[in-house]
C-alpha cells in the first residue's frame, strides 16, 4: 500500500523505520516545519524529517496542513493510507479526505481513555497500573475516530513518561504496521469508541509541573515521575526553581517532616510531604547543570529548619 508518513519528535521515529522496513511504500512523510533549538537558536530540521531524507523519501513541511500546495503535492503522491504518530498539527477535512483509507494515528492510550496530547504523562499522574497504545482513524473530533486495534503495557512503579513512551512507541510501532496490513488485506475493520471511559490529558504546563510538598507522597512521585523529562518538574529554594529528577518513596524507618521541610546529610536529601517524606535523586538549580542532591546540597549548606517550594 502507498502511505505518506506524518510525524515530528523521536517518539515517531520507531514506526516510521518500521514501515520502511514492511510491505508498505512509504512515498512521503509530513512534518512540522524547521524549528529554533539549541544555544545558538539555529534552524533545527525535526527527526523524522532528518530520518525521512537519509531513507530518500520526500518530505513536506507545510506551515499548516490546509495549505493548498501542500494539499495539491499530497494528491500527487496518491497515498492509499496515512499513517501518523505524533505529527503536532490540526487536519482539516479537505486533507483527511486525501487517502482512499484516511489518516490512521498511533495514539499511547487505551481509547477512550487519555484522549489528548499528554497521555502517558497523564496516566503516570493518575497512578494507572495499565496503558497501551491504539491505532485509530483521524476524524473532526479529537482522538474520537473508530479504533482498529490496541496493545497493552504495564506501568512499572519507577517508570517516568520518558521511559514509558519510550516503550510503548517500540511496541506501537509493529501495531501500526499490522493495522496497515489488516486494511490492505480488507481483514481489519475500525470499531467505534465506547462512549465509556472516557478521560482527557491535556498538554502538561510548566505551572502544573510545580511539586506541590503538602500533597501526600505517593502524589509527588506520580508527578515528578509524569513531568519526566518534559515539561520536567520543579520546586523553589530560597526563591529559585529547582528543577527535580525522580524521588523514591520510604518503605520503613521514615524520619518526620513537615511538608517541604529539608533533611540532608552526606549521602542524601529528604524532603518531607503530607504524609512521609521522599528521597530527592538529582537536581538542577536554576542556571547550573544536573547534579546528585546530596552534591546539591552540600554546595548551599542547607540551615535547619529551610523548606522547599517557599
Amino acid at each position: 500500500m502507498r502511505v505518506v508518513f506524518a510525524g515530528t519528535p523521536d517518539v515517531a521515529l520507531p514506526s516510521l523505520t518500521a514501515l520502511l522496513e514492511s510491505r508498505h511504500q512509504v512515498v512521503g512523510a509530513v512534518t512540522r516545519p524547521d524549528a529554533r533549538a539549541g544555544r545558538g537558536r539555529g534552524l533545527t530540521a525535526s527527526p523524522v524529517k532528518q530520518a525521512a531524507q537519509a531513507a530518500g523519501v520526500e518530505v513536506l513541511t507545510p506551515l499548516h496542513p490546509r495549505d493548498p500546495d501542500f494539499q495539491a503535492r499530497l494528491r500527487d503522491l496518491a497515498p492509499e493510507a496515512c499513517p501518523v504518530v505524533a505529527y503536532g498539527a490540526l487536519l482539516p477535512q479537505s486533507a483527511l479526505d486525501i487517502p482512499r483509507h484516511g489518516w490512521i494515528n498511533l495514539h499511547f492510550s487505551l481509547l477512550p481513555a487519555w484522549r489528548g496530547a499528554a497521555p502517558v504523562q497523564r496516566a503516570l499522574m493518575a497512578g494507572d497500573t495499565v496503558t497501551g497504545a491504539s491505532t485509530f482513524r483521524i476524524e473532526a473530533g479529537l482522538d474520537t475516530g473508530p479504533v482498529f486495534g490496541t496493545m497493552t503495557e504495564a506501568i512499572r512503579s519507577t517508570d517516568t513518561a520518558g521511559d514509558l513512551l519510550g516503550r510503548l512507541a517500540a511496541a506501537g510501532a509493529g501495531l501500526l504496521v499490522a493495522t496497515l496490513d489488516g486494511i490492505e488485506d480488507g481483514t481489519l475493520a475500525a470499531r467505534p469508541q465506547s462512549h465509556d471511559g472516557v478521560s482527557h490529558a491535556p498538554k502538561l504546563t510548566v505551572a502544573e509541573a510545580q511539586v506541590r510538598w503538602d500533597h501526600p507522597a505517593f502524589a509527588v512521585d506520580r508527578l515528578v515521575r509524569g513531568c519526566t523529562p518534559d515539561p520536567g518538574a520543579w520546586t523553589t529554594f530560597r526563591g529559585q526553581r529547582v528543577a527535580l529528577g525522580p524521588v523514591s518513596l520510604f518503605t520503613h524507618d521514615a524520619p518526620s517532616l513537615p511538608p517541604g521541610r529539608l533533611l540532608a546529610d552526606k549521602k542524601s536529601v529528604v524532603v518531607g510531604t503530607a504524609t512521609g517524606p521522599v528521597l530527592l535523586s538529582t537536581v538542577r538549580p536554576q542556571g547550573k547543570k544536573e547534579m546528585a542532591a546530596a552534591d546539591w546540597a552540600r554546595g548551599v549548606r542547607i540551615d535547619v529548619g529551610e523548606d522547599l517550594g517557599g
